[in-house]
């Protein structure tokens, strides 16, 4: 390998930012044997640069014009931490189209744009790497794009928010309501004090969308992806999951199907009920977790911490030793795979399950009439049971798989019938034989 010095860009000092220029500093010589050349960082851009920051770092490597960071001739790898839309898409796109490699932790830019800047990554015959854009220090997407990239994947599912996943584990294990286990959740530092982005699904659509794009080699844009948040998961939610042996998760799920035309994919973000004997149910507190399945591997996990500065940072830095060598040696890594072009399933055709618990009359007839609608809309029930009498009278029905579309027409119908108070819970079923 050429020995020549590798001169290293980075936009963002935040929490990720800031570790990923501490490890940078304290372990040059470790990263220059393991890339076979030293790294200089020459830059950091921030909005500040003036702030004392507990860094081992000169204070004039700081700057607050990024563009003209991002653009120097001798810059050869550009790290960005910024997030957001802009300006991360203009400053990689500047970089990439002056020479510079690119390691991102941009979920929500590459859900968004991906195939822009894929393509000025090829153009530029420069790397664009994204390994911590999706479950922290968890390698999941150099799995799905290098290892997995002769087998067919038909399943990826999985738990890629921690602040989801804390606060459902809270109301599972303690009993705590959605608003006790979301303010513990922001005391620990695991919810921001705006949650919205993580309880609303955003940030686990984001991730779908980067999972399915490289599952399924098809481009797959948040848009694309149904987005269902946990605000309106209740305790008796989490206590009828627990009846079932089951426990209630906000889940990422990426399908590929085979219809008459071929192949096409989906891929949804909503709380599901999953059995206990899920690898995914024992996933605890702030965690991660992915499970595959592909067709000649057969079942795989991925477990770890998903996000916090330490952990996204170790994934940064793994992208940025090997697009280094890839530097030094003049090649590129795996772009871009979307060759397969499937259709994109919205999620009315998609096939699930549904958990129902109704309210209802307790009197002869009213099972026959529930069970005749289902019937209507070709959606078979699987079980069925009576909790309470009189006026506590509930039935509690699990259907079998049909799609969402015929589901959710099922309980509308449901819910006009005078013989149902109320549908006081439906949720989907997910990782259970039928």
């Amino acid at each position: 390998m050429n020995a020549r010095t590798l001169r290293v860009a980075m936009l963002g000092c935040g929490n990720v930012g800031s570790e990923v220029t501490r490890i940078i500093a304290t372990q040059a010589a470790d990263l220059e044997a393991r890339i076979g050349a030293p790294m200089e960082l020459v830059g950091i851009a921030v909005r500040r640069p003036q702030i004392a920051r507990d860094l081992p770092l000169p204070p004039e490597l700081f700057t607050a014009d990024a563009h003209a960071l991002v653009t120097r001739e001798d810059v050869d790898l550009v790290i960005e931490v910024v997030g957001g839309i802009e300006p991360a898409r203009t400053l990689i796109l500047a970089a990439l189209e002056h020479g510079a490699s690119v390691v991102t932790a941009n979920k929500a830019l590459l859900a968004e744009d991906g195939a822009t800047l894929f393509a000025a990554a090829e153009k530029a015959g420069r790397d664009l790497y994204f390994e911590a854009a999706v479950a922290g220090a968890i390698p999941i997407l150099r799995p799905l794009r290098e290892s997995l990239a002769g087998d067919t994947v038909n399943k990826v599912i999985g738990i890629v928010n921690g602040t989801t996943n804390f606060i459902l584990d809270r109301m599972d294990t303690s009993g705590a309501g959605f608003a006790e286990a979301l303010e513990e959740a922001q005391q620990l530092g695991y919810a921001e004090a705006d949650p919205t982005a993580d309880i609303e699904g955003f940030d686990a659509a984001a991730k779908a969308a980067i999972l399915a794009s490289l599952a399924f080699h098809t481009r797959v844009n948040a848009a694309d992806v149904h987005r269902e948040g946990i605000a309106d998961v209740s305790a008796t939610d989490i206590a009828s999951a627990r009846e079932m042996g089951c426990v209630v998760k906000l889940l990422a799920i990426c399908d590929r199907v085979q219809l008459p035309d071929g192949p096409a994919v989906s891929a949804r973000v909503h709380p599901a009920m999953i059995p206990r004997t899920h690898p995914l149910a024992n996933v605890r507190d702030a965690f991660n977790a992915v499970f595959v399945e592909s067709e000649a591997a057969g079942q795989l996990m991925f477990y770890g911490q998903g996000a916090g500065g330490s952990p996204t940072a170790s994934a940064v830095l793994g992208d940025l030793v090997t697009v280094a060598r890839n530097r030094l040696q003049e090649v590129r890594g795996a772009g871009e795979s979307a060759y397969a072009q499937c259709e994109v399933l919205p999620m009315g055709e998609t096939r699930t399950r549904y958990h129902i618990a109704l309210d209802v009359d307790d009197r002869a007839g009213v099972l026959a009439t529930v069970a005749h609608e289902f019937a209507e809309h070709d959606v078979s029930i699987q079980t069925v049971r009576q909790e309470g009498r009189g006026d506590d009278a509930q039935l509690v029905i699990v259907s079998h798989t049909a799609t969402d579309a015929a589901l959710a027409r099922t309980v509308r119908r449901l819910q006009s019938l005078d013989t149902v108070r109320e549908v006081s819970s439906v949720m989907r079923v997910e990782g259970e034989p039928e």
